[in-house]
């Protein structure tokens, strides 16, 4: 079983800035996928930027060159750092990890972008 545990999100106006965090309670040096998804309410969860298990970066088309992930294999942590924010961007951010075929979710960070 792995704990994984987000932080960082908060309000913040338009075209601000967030790094959000992600710490397992596992090593993250291999995995199947891991990564960020986000859910607004009314909506479903969708995947806005994911490592695949090659270690290679995904970001969804509405978050390219805004949003950026990383890793730190020593710490067990994953990082999303956001700029440029709209109101769109407005959401839960679950931390997601597929590990040994078992799926992970974290409690979730709230982003809250607005003037």
């Amino acid at each position: 079983q792995v704990q994984l545990a987000e932080s960082g999100g908060g309000l913040v106006q338009p075209g601000g800035s967030l790094k959000l965090s992600c710490a397992a309670s596992a090593s993250i040096f291999s995995f199947d996928a891991m990564g960020w998804y986000r859910q607004a309410p009314g909506n479903e969860r969708r995947a806005v930027a994911i490592f695949t298990g090659l270690g290679v970066p995904v970001y969804a088309d509405s978050v390219k060159g805004r949003f950026t992930i990383s890793r730190d294999n020593t710490e067990n942590k994953i990082y999303l750092q956001v700029n440029s924010l709209k109101p769109e961007d407005t959401a839960v951010y679950y931390c997601y990890l597929k590990k040994e075929r078992r799926d992970y979710w974290g409690q979730g960070t709230q982003v809250t972008v607005s003037s």
